[in-house]
């Protein structure tokens, strides 16, 4: 699309990295300050916020782009970004060192914090620039929102309905000790065992329709779906997770009956006896 301002969009892309990096060098401080890194999992929605914000900024101040759909995406991605870091902040409080950063930091040699800044913090913000690359580039789309950005909308509040009571539902299971020890199995997880990682699924390939309002911009920006895509199916998410849990009891029999991400009625148990 020849109106779309390649020059100026790379220059916002610059300067979001410069905010993202701010956050997590911040997080990282607290982190190295109380002796853990979990911080950083409530830095990752408020980073996607602050490139939401920052892009929204460097646009507008240049005349650039559609209002309408600036306020749109800027809007979704702040209330995504926002929840997640309450959540896991909630969810987080009190609580020791995640296990996942105790193994990772614990393998090689030289300085643990230099390890957890670059394999942990660094990367984290090389992802969320890398991710937020859509909502960036649609601050700067000249044309009016279609009909892509209302579906990009109804997949967004998809994803949201899946995470947030995805969430909530297993907030209230655990909270309940009679639940100690067993797998959650109800509401939407028995549709899917991964109900908020494929809410983010949702979330990102929504978000992403707002850039296509032409093809060179949904072309230069695929790439963050689909690497938000891996990360939930074959990296960080739902591969290593399982990888905790499988020795769990119980956790073979839900997985057979359970889809693994896309949700779909679950499988009845076998009678008893059959």
């Amino acid at each position: 699309m020849s109106g779309f301002p390649w020059g100026p969009f790379g220059t916002g892309v610059g300067v979001s990295a410069g905010g993202v990096l701010a956050v997590m060098l911040v997080t990282f401080a607290v982190g190295v300050a109380k002796g853990r890194h979990r911080y950083v999992d409530v830095a990752w929605g408020a980073a996607f916020a602050v490139a939401a914000l920052v892009s929204l900024a460097m646009a507008a101040g240049r005349g650039e782009g559609d209002g309408v759909r600036q306020g749109l995406v800027t809007a979704l991605t702040v209330v995504w970004g926002v929840r997640l870091s309450l959540h896991i902040a909630h969810r987080g409080r009190g609580k020791g060192e995640d296990p996942r950063y105790e193994k990772m930091l614990a393998k090689g040699s030289g300085d643990p914090r230099l390890r957890a800044l670059r394999t942990v913090y660094l990367l984290q913000a090389l992802l969320v620039v890398l991710v937020s690359l859509p909502v960036q580039a649609a601050q700067y789309l000249p044309n009016a929102v279609g009909p892509l950005v209302y579906v990009g909308c109804a997949l967004w509040l998809l994803g949201l309905f899946f995470e947030a009571v995805g969430d909530h539902q297993l907030a209230a299971f655990t909270a309940d000790p009679a639940n100690k020890g067993r797998i959650m199995d109800r509401g939407l997880w028995s549709w899917t065992r991964h109900p908020n990682y494929f809410g983010d699924f949702c979330v990102w390939w929504g978000l992403f329709l707002f850039a296509c309002g032409s093809w060179p911009t949904a072309a230069a920006t695929v790439v963050s779906p689909v690497v938000m895509s891996l990360l939930l199916t074959k990296g960080s998410g739902k591969r290593l997770l399982e990888r905790h849990m499988a020795d769990r009891p119980g956790f073979s029999d839900y997985a057979s009956r359970t889809s693994g991400f896309l949700p779909r009625p679950p499988k009845r148990r076998p009678a008893q006896g059959s």
